[in-house]
């Protein structure tokens, strides 16, 4: 059995204070048995991309002496966790929306770049992160083999299939997503987001995690309300824990992944895929056969 544990937590404008409570959430999950613990996106900061401001660009580093990686690699190796951790990364002069996967030894297994990027009011990413440049990364680690995406992926069933077929066990989404602003509509996006994420869960048969922040942030006179609802599903698409819209929280939830291997194999939809019929998928108007 793996334990698997989410964090749903605020973020303010202090660095520092972000990064303490984010170290002791992950402390508190190992407390409660965790093996791996999921945070959400871009954790260190307040969401910065609801304005287009370029000294947000400063927010950056390499991954190659970063300033806050390190002490979440520590903790890894001290607590034997699987980290995913969500940062903002620069790159020469290619910035992205990044998440490093720290193994129990301490050690980044690799870097994921997000590849799915967002542009509309309030999530107006397309400023700041170039498209991901790695394709969709499965790590394998002592408590089964872990995929992630990054938020506007968990849109995107391409891109679960994808990890799945990589061998992935676990879909693990860190996340900032919230209100919509009125030129967006205003809508609640709440149950859309908690379903197509549980669509992924059930068309690939595996667990599936998403780690959302809450609380009200203003950015350069916007303000965007993060509506929690961080969730935890297994293979069937059952939720196993779910947070509400506004508590700081951690979820825990025991993943069989032997049983949801076993149940995958029997129900057929990997022995039954046909990919020599998917060459839309490979276009952007769907015509263009591209095999």
């Amino acid at each position: 059995m793996t334990r698997l544990a989410v964090v749903q937590m605020s973020m303010g404008p202090e660095r520092e204070a972000n990064l303490a409570k984010a170290l002791r959430m992950v402390r508190e999950a190992a407390a409660l048995g965790a093996q791996v613990v999921l945070l959400p996106e871009l954790f260190e900061s307040l969401y910065f991309c609801q304005a287009e401001r370029e000294h947000y660009f400063a927010l950056a580093h390499p991954v190659e002496g970063h300033p806050f990686l390190p002490r979440f690699q520590q903790l890894a190796q001290e607590l034997g966790l699987v980290l995913p951790v969500s940062f903002f990364e620069r790159a020469g002069q290619a910035y992205y929306n990044s998440l490093a996967m720290i193994g129990p030894d301490g050690r980044i297994a690799g870097v994921y770049r997000k590849s799915h990027i967002p542009d509309g009011p309030g999530y107006e990413e397309k400023y700041y992160f170039n498209p991901g440049d790695t394709g969709f990364l499965a790590f394998p680690t002592p408590y089964g083999t872990v995929g992630a995406g990054i938020c506007w992926d968990q849109w995107y069933p391409e891109c679960a299939r994808s990890l799945v077929l990589l061998g992935a066990e676990v879909l693990l989404y860190p996340t900032a997503i919230g209100s919509e602003p009125p030129e967006a509509g205003g809508m609640d996006t709440k149950e859309m987001w908690q379903r197509v994420m549980i669509g992924h869960a059930v068309a690939n048969l595996c667990y599936l995690a998403a780690a959302n922040r809450v609380g009200t942030e203003e950015v350069e006179g916007r303000t965007q309300t993060y509506y929690g609802s961080s969730f935890i599903a297994d293979y069937m698409g059952n939720k196993l824990a779910e947070a509400g819209r506004q508590e700081e929280t951690i979820l825990v939830a025991e993943l069989n992944l032997e049983e949801a291997r076993r149940f995958r194999a029997g129900f057929g939809f990997f022995r039954d895929r046909r990919p020599d019929l998917y060459g839309p998928l490979l276009t952007l108007d769907g015509r263009t056969r591209r095999l």
